[in-house]
């Protein structure tokens, strides 16, 4: 799978190398990746992200592991056009999920979801079945599960069979997870999907297309819960900000795992 990856252009952008694809041409490596039962995980980059990844190695490794890494954030998307690296456009988790669905719908694929608080997760997998009636849920698991208890997740996860793992459990937990028992799942997508959950559960609502188009989706959920959110997105959004300036000043030397090289530093 590594090398159909990389038959699509990538870009270098805050070190880090983020897939120029668009969501149909990742559904379509995924229909590959589960006709031929390769690996395929992906991972979604925002603004967020690039701020805590500099700080947070746990972070970094968990995207440099990724077979694809895409811009879920119209922000990104805008930064690499500053940059003169364009990506073509902005794949966000939560579509990319709802296209995956589709997918399996289509072919009668299965598909484990993990995450979400118990209440939630039934509502996921009511919409799935009423939306997508074509897929298999194989197997469900909420996100509140002890550290000890990964390995019999994992377990039944891999005993499942599963085409598609959904994983819908916070950082850093999500990447101990796949950093752990990765490897052993034998499924062949994985695609860590963040709050996408709550949307498709019907427990949050997403912003207006027009919001998405004009990059304002993080505003919506500040307004939806203003005294949880303000203060982190403004931050992080100020943060990124000036990570651009700098970046557009000194380009940042692209991040390789921690086990075959040091840490990305900027140029000299």
């Amino acid at each position: 799978m590594t090398e159909l990856v990389r038959a699509h252009p990538r870009r270098e952008l805050f070190g880090l190398r983020v897939d120029a694809m668009t969501a149909d041409e990742v559904v379509d490596l995924a229909d590959l990746a589960v006709r031929s039962r390769r690996r395929l995980l992906i991972g979604v980059v925002n603004a967020a992200k690039i701020v805590h990844l500099r700080s947070d190695p746990l972070l970094r490794e968990s995207l440099l592991e990724c077979d694809v890494l895409l811009a879920d954030g119209q922000s990104v998307v805008w930064a690499s056009r500053v940059l003169g690296q364009p990506l073509p456009e902005r794949v966000a988790g939560i579509d990319l999920f709802e296209q995956l669905l589709g997918l399996a719908d289509r072919d009668h694929r299965s598909v484990y979801l993990l995450g979400a608080r118990p209440s939630v997760l039934r509502a996921v997998e009511d919409a799935v079945e009423r939306r997508w009636p074509g897929v298999r849920v194989v197997g469900s698991r909420d996100g509140y599960f002890d550290a000890g208890d990964s390995d019999e997740v994992a377990a039944t996860i891999a005993s499942s069979g599963a085409d598609m793992l959904f994983i819908a459990m916070p950082s850093p937990k999500k990447e101990i997870f796949l950093g752990t028992h990765g490897a052993t799942l034998g499924v062949p997508v994985l695609h860590g999907v963040g709050g996408s959950f709550d949307v498709v559960g019907g427990i949050t609502k997403r912003a207006p297309e027009r919001w998405q188009r004009w990059g304002m989706e993080w505003l919506y959920r500040v307004l939806q819960e203003p005294g949880r959110l303000w203060r982190r997105y403004l931050t992080t959004n100020t943060a990124f900000v000036v990570l651009l300036v700098r970046e557009r000043l000194r380009r940042t030397r692209p991040y390789v795992p921690s086990t075959t090289a040091t840490e990305g530093t900027a140029h000299e």
